[in-house]
């Protein structure tokens, strides 16, 4: 009884920590990461930790700054002027709709494995959009969150069994040996895919802004104390971390070992990716793996159309002047209107709609492209982020520690510089 009482009071700590986590696994993970051990072996599993390390800062500041001030990270862009709210606000309303559009093709063309016919992508797109446009203007999003919390933890534990399997069944065998050494990554021909790989790693940045919302919706129902929100947030943070490598290392162990050629089409990959499950721990978890994934990506895709959705609402909201902030650190009295929201929302839904119909036919350069947007505008977010931390006075539980503010300037450091040999290479060299 005592266990089980624990266990409920740490299952009521978990809240947008664990909401970003769910957002976060899907295409950085599922596609990036796998392809990446596919491609490459273990060669890039230092890379990516070090990617996670360097971006930890700039998510954790959505949670810090909210839970110290009681005001979402965009209110404090406003604090320090309107230009800072303003270019949040634009990189936003450009990568809401490509992210979108990238999960809604990939749930998509999950969806269509089920099908017992051919179906179009833009028939699926269709059948998935209106069901996240249902659950979300019916106001049903709140009940889904316990049960993406739940995908969640069946993921977690699906990945962890099946790399075991993999890494005991591969690794003594001739499978689990290349008949040739693996291609070295680091040269400049392979530096568009090191991009892609950190873009979404482990989400676009921006994503602490919609973690920022949730967590000050959460403080109006519930008492949370700092060390409560840095707990939910660190345990989310961490299992996206984990399921990276464990992604990496099944795509090193079972198709880096085959020699199989990923494929470009939506539904080719959901294919390899079903069965590189199923043949590691046997074609009777083939359909569940199948509904698994589908269920990880399409609550990827709801939370990301939800959080999306209010923060550019509340974004044009703040700006427009009626959620006005007569203090730096006063709470604002006004709550983005619904219909705002619901407008924002549905014109996302058309465009990243247009998106789709435009890339349907390749999922891996749909994703590649939200991917390589998302590491161009990540050294912005980072900075505001960065600038905002440290100008602001913040609860001494929330506070940045001496090394998470240094690896915030190291992660600065890394993204711009990352940014501008990216920039020479793709126009300059």
């Amino acid at each position: 009884m005592l266990l089980m009482s624990r266990i409920r009071a740490l299952l009521s700590l978990l809240g947008p920590g664990v909401l970003m986590a769910t957002a976060a696994v899907g295409g950085s993970h599922l596609v990036a990461s796998t392809q990446a051990g596919a491609k490459f072996g273990w060669q890039l599993a230092i890379l990516i930790l070090v990617v996670n390390i360097l971006k930890y800062p700039f998510f954790r500041a959505g949670v810090s700054y909210t839970i110290s001030t009681q005001n979402t990270l965009q209110q404090g862009y406003l604090s320090m002027g309107k230009r800072y709210l303003a270019s949040a606000l634009c990189l936003n309303m450009i990568a809401c709709v490509v992210n979108a559009a990238a999960l809604l093709l990939f749930a998509a063309s999950l969806l269509s494995y089920f099908m017992p016919f051919d179906i179009s992508i833009t028939t699926s797109s269709s059948i998935v959009l209106s069901l996240i446009l249902v659950i979300l203007l019916a106001g049903h999003f709140e009940g889904l969150d316990n049960i993406a919390k739940a995908i969640m933890g069946l993921l977690v534990v699906a990945t962890i069994a099946v790399f075991i399997v993999a890494l005991l069944r591969y690794t003594n065998t001739d499978l689990g040996k290349p008949a040739e050494p693996s291609p070295s990554p680091w040269t400049l021909a392979t530096l568009g895919f090191l991009v892609v790989t950190m873009g979404w790693m482990p989400a676009p940045i921006e994503i602490s802004s919609i973690t920022s919302l949730w967590l000050k919706r959460q403080c109006k129902d519930k008492t949370v104390t700092p060390k409560n929100a840095l707990f939910d947030f660190n345990l989310g943070y961490s299992v996206t971390v984990l399921l990276a490598i464990l992604f990496l290392g099944l795509g090193a162990l079972v198709l880096h070992s085959s020699g199989e050629t990923l494929a470009t089409s939506g539904i080719g990959f959901s294919h390899q990716l079903i069965s590189m499950y199923s043949t590691t721990i046997g074609e009777w978890a083939h359909w569940l793996i199948a509904l698994v994934a589908f269920l990880c990506i399409f609550g990827s895709a709801l939370t990301v159309y939800d959080g999306y959705a209010r923060v550019v609402a509340e974004g044009i909201s703040l700006l427009s002047g009626k959620n006005d902030l007569s203090q730096t650190n006063a709470p604002t009295k006004t709550a983005v209107s619904n219909r705002l929201v619901t407008g924002v929302l549905l014109v996302m839904a058309a465009v990243s709609f247009v998106i789709v119909l435009f890339f349907k036919s390749a999922l891996l350069a749909m994703l590649g492209f939200a991917m390589t947007l998302a590491f161009t505008t990540t050294p912005v977010f980072a900075w505001l982020n960065h600038r905002l931390v440290a100008r602001s006075q913040l609860h001494p539980d929330a506070a940045p520690s001496v090394w998470v503010t240094a690896v915030s300037y190291l992660g600065l450091l890394y993204l711009f510089g990352f940014l501008l040999v990216f920039v020479w290479w793709k126009w300059l060299a």
